[in-house]
C-alpha cells in the first residue's frame, strides 16, 4: 500500500524466552547474547540511515527498548505504547507445549503465531491489534525508524504491502536484520 512513509523495521533480539520457545506477549526476557549481537549487526546497518536523522519509535517493553539501545547506537527515541507486542492473554509465559495441553487444539487450529497471539484466551484479538498498528501507522509523518517486536512487525509489513491477515501470518520474523518498507515494497537489509 503506497502512502505511508519510508519506514527501517527492526525486530527486537533474541530473548531468553524466545531461546526457550515460550510465548511472550507483552511479559518481559532479556536479550540473550545473541540477541545482542543481532541488535550490533542492527547498529552496522543503521549507521548511515541514522545520519539522516529520522524520527524513531520504540516499543516500551524492556527487548525492544534494550536493542533500541544498542541498534540505534545511543540516539533518542521516542517510546510509543502503540508498539508493544500482541497480549497473548492467558498464553503468555506458556511454551506451545504447555498451552496446547490446557486448551486442547489450540496450537493445531492456529499454527502461525500471529494467529496464535490474536485467539488466546482473554488476548487482545487481531481487531484491537490491528487498530492500534493502524493508528500509529497513519501518525507517522516522516522516515521513520520502528523497534518493535515480530507479530507487529508482520501487520506493519502487511499494511505496507497491502496483504491479508492470513498472508501478514506467514511473513518471515528475522532478528538481526532491517525491513526496509517504502513505496509498497519490501526489502531486507542484513
Amino acid at each position: 500500500m503506497v502512502g505511508f512513509p519510508k519506514i527501517w523495521l527492526l525486530r527486537h533480539g533474541e530473548t531468553h524466552w524466545n531461546a526457550q520457545g515460550r510465548i511472550q506477549g507483552q511479559l518481559e526476557s532479556d536479550l540473550t547474547a545473541l540477541g545482542k549481537e543481532q541488535a550490533q549487526a542492527q547498529a552496522r546497518i543503521m549507521a548511515p540511515v541514522l545520519a539522516a536523522n529520522p524520527a524513531c519509535f520504540v516499543s516500551p517493553l524492556g527487548r525492544a527498548q534494550q536493542t533500541a539501545q544498542i541498534a540505534l547506537g545511543g540516539r533518542s527515541f521516542t517510546t510509543d505504547q502503540r508498539l508493544a507486542e500482541a497480549y497473548a492473554g492467558a498464553l503468555q509465559g506458556l511454551t506451545r507445549p504447555e498451552a496446547d495441553s490446557r486448551w486442547p487444539g489450540i496450537i493445531a487450529a492456529n499454527p502461525n503465531s500471529l494467529d496464535l497471539f490474536c485467539e488466546a484466551p482473554d488476548g487482545e484479538g487481531y481487531a484491537s491489534f490491528l487498530a492500534r498498528i493502524s493508528d500509529f501507522m497513519t501518525h507517522l509523518r516522516g522516515p521513520s525508524v520502528v523497534v518493535a517486536h515480530g507479530l507487529l512487525g508482520q501487520v506493519i509489513r502487511g499494511l505496507v504491502l497491502g496483504l491479508e491477515r492470513r498472508d501478514m501470518a506467514v511473513l518471515p520474523n528475522e532478528q538481526g536484520c532491517v525491513y526496509l518498507l517504502e513505496n509498497g515494497t519490501e526489502t531486507v537489509l542484513r
